[in-house]
């Protein structure tokens, strides 16, 4: 029987102001996993912000919004990571 270490779960410090109450992240499935992913338009925005910083430099307000966006991803990464192993480490039922 395998062990599933769990680390603890990431702290966000904030939310970034323009970060939408609905519609913010989405759900596909990936081998019957869930996978959790920013939604298009929050993708579309980080991209937007990491062109900007490439070509012109961002404001202090524009870094924090970046900074928090890869707070985020790393929290759905961290829960990503988890509910794969969590699936990976139960038992394979025959049907």
């Amino acid at each position: 029987m395998s062990t599933v270490m769990i680390r603890p779960l990431p702290r966000l410090r904030a939310l970034p102001a323009t970060l939408p109450l609905e519609g913010a992240v989405r759900i596909e499935l990936e081998e019957g996993v869930p996978v959790f992913r920013a939604s298009n338009s929050i993708q579309t925005r980080i991209e937007g912000l990491l062109l900007k910083e490439r070509d012109v430099g961002l404001t202090a307000e524009e870094k924090r919004e970046l900074d928090r966006y890869e707070e985020i991803d790393d929290f759905l990464s961290f829960i990503n990571r988890m509910v794969r192993n969590l699936v990976q480490s139960q038992p394979v039922k025959e049907t």
